[in-house]
């Protein structure tokens, strides 16, 4: 079963139990793919990968935006954003462990021959681009920060 089906299923289950929280954190991300299908040059059907970052765009959103919330003291904002990214997180491939990550981006600074911070950005692309869909960017960045300096 495609991502997009399984999300209509659970957007369906939310509203037979009137779960508010999945449903507004599913009708968003519904939102957002049928909003990348419709775009000018969109393929009919979103690969697992476009599916991928868009739940991943929406799930940083609501950290980013309950991280302000916290840091503004209305902890009464943040707890849905958060609920949102629990019921979004759920249909996200399982993190790769960060030891998993320092491993290919030690491999990749050795196959590079990157040496210091001005070769961040070859590590980067590389990486990313391996990991696209098992890490979060933030914490690939990190990651090759600490590898290079």
């Amino acid at each position: 079963m495609s991502l997009q089906a399984e999300i209509m299923t659970a957007l369906k289950e939310a509203m037979k139990s009137k779960n508010q929280t999945a449903l507004t954190a599913l009708r968003a991300v519904k939102s957002a793919i049928l909003l990348a299908q419709t775009e000018s040059g969109a393929k009919e059907e979103l690969t697992e990968e476009q599916e991928l970052k868009i739940l991943q765009k929406q799930v940083k959103q609501r950290r980013d935006s309950a991280a302000i919330y916290i840091e503004q003291g209305r902890q009464d904002l943040a707890d849905p954003e958060l609920a949102e990214v629990e019921v979004i997180a759920q249909f996200l491939p399982e993190a790769m462990p960060e030891e998993e990550i320092v491993k290919i981006v030690d491999a990749t600074i050795s196959k590079l021959g990157a040496v210091g911070m001005k070769d961040m950005g070859k590590v980067m692309g590389v990486v990313t681009q391996e990991l696209a869909g098992k890490a979060d960017g933030k914490t690939i960045s990190n990651v090759v920060k600490a590898q290079l300096s």
